[in-house]
């Protein structure tokens, strides 16, 4: 993570323990507690990841998106509320990489345009 962003730091750590909590929270209750996590994820692309860390941070970012769109799977897992926990907060931290990540892969698309 880029040094000296203390803000973006608070934003990764505020974001992934709201995601994992979230994970508690029945879907249809979620509303503005996903912008939440999209705008923390923002912040995060935005002052977090340096142009060394973009690489590893999009193939992460592409690991947890894929493990989010398949975390329905999750439900299977006895007792019913440990699979739909996982599957909330699996959702939850989804919302808060994809804008990250979105944001760090716009920027590395710019860096390629001006070499």
């Amino acid at each position: 993570m880029a040094e000296g962003s203390k803000m973006g730091q608070w934003a990764f750590i505020i974001g992934i323990l709201l995601a994992v909590l979230l994970g508690f929270v029945p879907e249809n209750l979620l509303g503005m507690a996903t912008l939440v996590l999209v705008v923390l994820g923002l912040i995060v692309g935005f002052l977090n990841v340096t142009e060394k860390e973009t690489t590893p941070f999009l193939i992460a970012g592409i690991a947890l998106l894929a493990t989010g769109n398949a975390s329905d799977s999750l439900r299977v897992i006895p007792p019913d509320v440990l699979g739909s926990f996982l599957v909330g907060a699996v959702n939850n931290i989804a919302a808060f990489v994809a804008p990250a990540a979105i944001v760090v892969a716009l920027k590395a698309i710019q860096s390629l345009a001006k070499d």
